[in-house]
């Protein structure tokens, strides 16, 4: 019997680093984790990541044929292999593609965490066969990566696809970005609990999450609240739904996806936020495009959803497009 060909995915986190092998058909077959250590600097890093793989390998016998390596990481430039002045990690431009190269003599790419989600999801998960959809990750931010015609839109300098900082609301909240307005500073989990904390001073509704020391309040404290019917903290989801909801319908006048697919620890909200997202979307929506386009939870393990978007970046072009 022949070797079984996996590609490495490797997902690039402030904290930690995760990694694992993949074979063609979306199977993490063997996983691992470092811790990042940012300050020790990119090159110790991806050395640390690259024996640990070869461990991994080495661990299942050779019976593993290494065929490529993708890598998701934050401020990725797909077209130049770099990741350029990434704020979380407080690096320079470091060209990761020529590491893989160097290391193993083997294809690399990288890309961003929203990107690389899209293309695991067209792969892999419930993406798989469309042509055109939007994943968006809802986190402490708010990624997006967006697939037409089967391909990845990177626009001409490698960063498209930003659909968290589109300006929703003029003058609005300032954004991690250190603009105003962003959709992202209204709808994330960082969004959910400026909204938690806006609403408790405007309103006089009775809730839990008045009993909640300001700091301490995070978004899951909201969603358990809302679960439990708590009014105050079900207006923060349909707060939080109005933007988001308008935003998918402007988007949706450009790019015709024929989904947005959900992923991040905020989606997992379910439909608390997404009946809403969608009664306010349709409201919004160009009447061509009414009831066309569907919203959709992942369908990637959770688990090994980072790595198999990373490692989906070098099993789409082995497969050929969509």
């Amino acid at each position: 019997m022949g070797k079984i060909n996996v590609v490495a995915g490797i997902d690039i986190g402030g904290t930690n680093s995760v990694f694992g092998l993949v074979d063609a058909n979306g199977n993490c077959i063997t996983q691992g984790q470092v811790p990042t250590e940012p300050a020790q600097g990119p090159d110790t890093l991806f050395i640390k990541i690259f024996n640990a793989i070869d461990n991994l390998i080495n661990d299942n016998d050779s019976e593993l044929e290494l065929i490529g390596v993708g890598v998701g990481a934050p401020n990725a430039n797909y077209y130049n292999g770099t990741i350029e002045n990434p704020v979380n990690l407080g690096w320079g431009i470091v060209n990761v593609v020529k590491m893989i190269y160097e290391h193993y003599n083997l294809p690399g790419a990288i890309t961003n965490d929203a990107n690389a989600a899209a293309l695991g999801e067209m792969e892999f998960g419930v993406a798989k066969g469309m042509k055109n959809f939007i994943e968006i990750t809802l986190g402490t931010g708010l990624g997006s990566g967006i697939i037409v015609n089967g391909d990845l839109v990177y626009g001409q300098d490698g960063f498209a696809g930003e659909l968290g900082h589109i300006t929703v609301k003029q003058g609005g909240r300032i954004c991690g970005c250190g603009r105003f307005g962003c959709l992202e500073s209204y709808v994330s989990a960082t969004g959910l609990k400026r909204t938690a904390l806006t609403l408790m001073a405007k309103m006089t509704i009775n809730s839990s999450l008045r009993l909640i020391a300001p700091r301490a309040l995070t978004s899951k404290n909201v969603f358990e609240a809302a679960m439990l019917g708590d009014e105050l903290a079900k207006e923060c989801f349909k707060y939080t739904a109005t933007f988001l909801g308008r935003a998918l319908a402007d988007t949706v006048a450009i790019f015709s996806p024929e989904a947005f697919v959900f992923t991040g620890g905020m989606a997992k909200a379910g439909d608390i936020l997404f009946e809403p997202t969608k009664s306010v979307m349709e409201e919004s929506m160009l009447q061509v495009f009414n009831n066309k386009v569907k919203l959709l939870p992942s369908g990637l393990n959770a688990g090994d959803a980072a790595i198999l978007g990373s490692a989906a970046l070098i099993w789409h072009e082995k497969h050929g497009k969509v």
